[in-house]
C-alpha cells in the first residue's frame, strides 16, 4: 500500500476497531521484522467501449470526405468586401489558416471537396459562415434576420473580418452562390427543417455563426448538384464536428436507447428538432444518458463557440 507502512496502518486498524494500539516492537516475535512497503498496486484504466465506438464513428480520425467544394465562393467574398484581407491575415497570420489545404484560400478558388476534421473544421465555420451570411435568396425576405435585430445577432454582428463593421450590410445582398429556384428550394426545405444544439432556431434563422456556415455549405451543396439525402448526410457531419460533445452523445443514445448504430440513424431525424434544437436535447438527449452511469468519460468532447 502506497504512502502508509504497516505501522501506520495497524494504528488506523485497531483505532477504526476501537481497540489500544500495541506498538510493532510489541508483536515483533509473531510478526517478525517489518519488511518495505510492496510496490503500489497498478489501477486498471476505466474503459468507455460504446464512447470510443461513438468518437470513432461521429469524428473518424481521418476526417469526413465531402462531395461539396469551396470552388470561387471564398474570391466573390474577397471581391465583395465580405472578407477583407487585412483582417483575416490579422487574425489567422500572413500565411493564412494552417491547414495546406488553406494556404491559399483569398487568391485561388478551390475545387476540391473538402475533407473536414477536427483539426480544421473551426477554419471551415469562418469560410461558410460569410457564404450564408451575404448570399442571396428570394426565401431570405421572409427570414426571421429581417427586423430591429439584423445588426445585433451573432451571425451578423459577430462577423468583423469584412470591410463593413457589421456583417449585417452584407445579409442577402451578394450571388456569392448562384442558385436556380429548385436548388434555392431545395436549401430551405433542408435549413428550415434542421436545427442546431446552440440553440432552438433551425438553420434558416441564421442567428449564429454555425447557423450562417451550414446555410452557406447548403447552399453549396445544391449549386454542386448534390440532393436532399446527400445534403442532410453533409449537414450531420458539419455539424457534428462542429459540436462533437452533442453529437457523440446522440449517437450513444440511439446506440443505448434506441439500438440503432449512428450510421444507421437518419439525419433527417437526428438533425431534427428533437435531437439537434438544443433545449429538446437536453431533454430527450442528456437527461436520459444521464441516468446511465459510467457511460461517458468526465469532460467528453467540446463545445462550440459563436464568434470569429
Amino acid at each position: 500500500m502506497s504512502g502508509i507502512n504497516r505501522r501506520r496502518f495497524s494504528a488506523m486498524l485497531f483505532s477504526a476497531a476501537g481497540l489500544p494500539f500495541l506498538d510493532w516492537q510489541d508483536l515483533s516475535g509473531i510478526l517478525g521484522p517489518e519488511a518495505p512497503d510492496p510496490l503500489p498496486l497498478s489501477v486498471p484504466a476505466i474503459s468507455y467501449p460504446l464512447y470510443d465506438e461513438a468518437v470513432a464513428r461521429v469524428l473518424p480520425e481521418k476526417g469526413f470526405q465531402s462531395r461539396i467544394a469551396l470552388k470561387d465562393s471564398v474570391l466573390r467574398l474577397v471581391e465583395h468586401g465580405v472578407i477583407d484581407r487585412g483582417k483575416f491575415f490579422d487574425l489567422y497570420g500572413m500565411n493564412g489558416p494552417h491547414p495546406d489545404e488553406l494556404a491559399n484560400i483569398l487568391s485561388d478558388p478551390s475545387h476540391q471537396p473538402i475533407l473536414l476534421t477536427a483539426a480544421n473544421s473551426t477554419y471551415y465555420v469562418n469560410l461558410l459562415w460569410p457564404i450564408g451570411l451575404a448570399t442571396h435568396m428570394a426565401a431570405n425576405a421572409e427570414s426571421p434576420l429581417n427586423g430591429d435585430s439584423l445588426y445585433n445577432l451573432a451571425s451578423t454582428g459577430g462577423w468583423t473580418l469584412g470591410r463593413e463593421q457589421n456583417g449585417g450590410a452584407y445579409f442577402n445582398k451578394l450571388p456569392i452562390v448562384k442558385l436556380t429556384r429548385a436548388e434555392e428550394a431545395r436549401v430551405v426545405r433542408i435549413a428550415e427543417a434542421t436545427y442546431r444544439p446552440c440553440c432552438n432556431n433551425s438553420t434558416f434563422f441564421q442567428d449564429c455563426n454555425h447557423g450562417s456556415a451550414l446555410l452557406g455549405l447548403l447552399e453549396l451543396g445544391a449549386s454542386e448538384g448534390l440532393n436532399e439525402d446527400q445534403l442532410y448526410r453533409e449537414a450531420l457531419a458539419f455539424n457534428s464536428f462542429w459540436f462533437p460533445d452533442y453529437y457523440l452523445r446522440t449517437a450513444l443514445f440511439f446506440k443505448v436507447m434506441k439500438k440503432t448504430d449512428w450510421a444507421e440513424v437518419d439525419p433527417r431525424v437526428i438533425l431534427g428538432f428533437d435531437y439537434s434544437a438544443g433545449g429538446p436535447w437536453q431533454q430527450n438527449v442528456a437527461a436520459a444518458l444521464d441516468r446511465i452511469p459510467g457511460l461517458i468519460p468526465p469532460a467528453p468532447g467540446g463545445g462550440a463557440g459563436c464568434g470569429v
